[in-house]
């Protein structure tokens, strides 16, 4: 074959391989040409107008209004605690324990487990009221309850999903389907952060596993990736892969990221894809918390006292170190931090996960780190302006699972009322909101909808929840759903 074959043959090659958006894309004169510009004025326009998605100290955050909370721990307890053992007493369940459940409990209701007709369930654990509001809390939370007069109480939430994953993504996305951004991620979207060289976003994990719906809990969905959840270690490197390869020096690591930059750049003006930018500060923010993260996370520089305080041990994975990293990273400027435990799923079919001996052994795990970073918080001064959040996915039924006759007792997933606990941040302190049913079963007053929780979680970080969105799909998404229903709960609210 002559070169002339040859030339002809890689000539017909691209001319099969050029697609209408090819061409479109690279032809710069005619009417085509002309066509695509004039429609493509205003998304250009728009582009150059809006804030790039670089993740940096922001003067002109998307607030509406002025803030009561500037950054958010959120500690979410995977599998969901069991409110009727911790902080709902229910005396009229204790005394019919053991007594089948009322059809009126179970006729037309999903369980995920139970069949048949359960036996109703009272608690064996002890409860006593604690604080001005006169809060009920058992014997299984006795640090907690030496705080009551800081916490809102809130006994009536509400949610419509059953199951794990869907019910965690319903209410750290709004959305029971994968794909949206998590809460930290439209926080961080909407405030910026107040350190650039760490994440505005970052999560922290113990009890060995993630939560059911994996990373879409910090997912940033359709956000720029930028605002997603950055999942640090309390053991080894706090971040994977943070940490230079061996043989590459910090002065090495400097010239490929110039490098990179420099091709990234080259590409977003070509194709003008925000992801890029993205990518660009991503690994810039990696560079820079090379040095800061490792600082940030050693526990080993807090004093005997409040390492004793939170019960917390520098290298081990737990809800205590996580809790007292939390303090450290709002300390630096860290907007939004989530913590998950898991290990909360008491269903009675053993011993580790039933409600006489596995939810003692969490609650011991849990009650003292979370009770000393309130405290610690408060005595920082930093409680005022930051917003703890404590909770589930849903609640746990007032009946004994029994799943194939199982001898251990345990509580099924229960979404029409469970409970949550908020501290600082614009809450109204020594507050109990809510009440249920004489079984702990139904809201009967003060029902809280997990998009109403959002809305007024919104509020307090200073967003009205109706105008915080992002166009995705042809919709302006937001936190709290496409409908307007949603509303701030200001009862609750200083």
């Amino acid at each position: 074959m002559n070169s002339f074959d040859s030339t002809m043959n890689f000539h017909q090659q691209y001319l099969e391989a050029v697609t209408r958006r090819h061409f479109l894309r690279n032809c710069q004169v005619g009417l085509g040409g002309l066509a695509l510009g004039s429609l493509l004025a205003n998304d250009r326009a728009d582009a150059t107008a809006s804030p790039q998605p670089k993740l940096a100290i922001d003067d002109s955050p998307r607030t509406h209004l002025a803030p009561k909370a500037k950054r958010v721990i959120y500690i979410h307890l995977a599998g969901s605690p069991s409110q009727l053992d911790m902080f709902d007493y229910k005396p009229k369940l204790v005394e019919m324990s053991g007594q089948d459940c009322p059809s009126s409990l179970t006729e037309g209701q999903r369980f995920a487990f139970i069949k048949g007709t359960p036996k109703l369930l009272g608690t064996m654990h002890n409860f006593k009221q604690h604080g001005e509001a006169g809060g009920w809390y058992s014997n299984l939370v006795p640090h907690l309850a030496s705080i009551a007069d800081d916490l809102t109480v809130v006994r009536s939430m509400h949610t419509e999903q059953f199951n794990h994953a869907p019910a965690q993504l319903a209410l750290l996305t709004g959305n029971a389907r994968f794909g949206y951004p998590s809460f930290g991620a439209w926080a961080t979207y909407g405030l910026g952060t107040e350190n650039q060289n760490l994440p505005g976003f970052v999560v922290l994990l113990s009890g060995g596993k993630a939560p059911s719906s994996g990373k879409n809990a910090w997912g940033s969905g359709f956000l720029p990736s930028v605002y997603q959840g950055v999942q640090c270690r309390s053991v080894g490197d706090p971040i994977l892969f943070v940490s230079n390869p061996k043989g590459m020096s910090r002065q090495v690591r400097r010239q490929s990221l110039d490098a990179l930059a420099d091709l990234n750049q080259m590409q977003q003006e070509q194709f003008g894809d925000p992801e890029t930018l993205t990518r660009i500060e991503q690994y810039e923010l990696a560079y820079r918390m090379q040095v800061t993260v490792p600082e940030v996370m050693d526990l080993s520089k807090e004093s005997d006292h409040t390492l004793k305080a939170y019960g917390a041990k520098p290298g081990v994975a737990s809800i205590a170190n996580n809790c007292l990293l939390a303090r450290r990273l709002v300390e630096q400027g860290v907007r939004f931090v989530q913590l998950f435990d898991y290990g909360w799923d008491m269903h009675g079919t053993g011993a580790g996960n039933s409600i006489d001996q596995g939810l003692p052994r969490k609650c011991g795990e849990m009650d003292r780190p979370v009770a000393a970073l309130i405290n610690d918080l408060k005595q920082r001064g930093l409680l005022d302006d930051t917003l703890v959040i404590w909770g589930g996915e849903f609640g746990r039924t007032s009946m004994n699972e029994a799943r194939n006759g199982s001898k251990f007792l345990g509580r099924d997933h229960h979404p029409h009322a469970f409970t949550m606990l908020f501290a600082g941040g614009g809450m109204k302190p020594g507050t109990v909101h809510g009440t249920t049913d004489d079984f702990g079963y139904f809201v009967q007053d003060g029902k809280v909808p997990v998009h109403d929780l959002q809305a007024t979680l919104l509020h307090l970080l200073g967003f009205d929840p109706h105008c915080l969105s992002y166009p995705f799909q042809g919709l302006n998404a937001r936190l709290i759903g496409p409908a307007n229903d949603p509303k701030v709960r200001h009862e609750i609210l200083l």
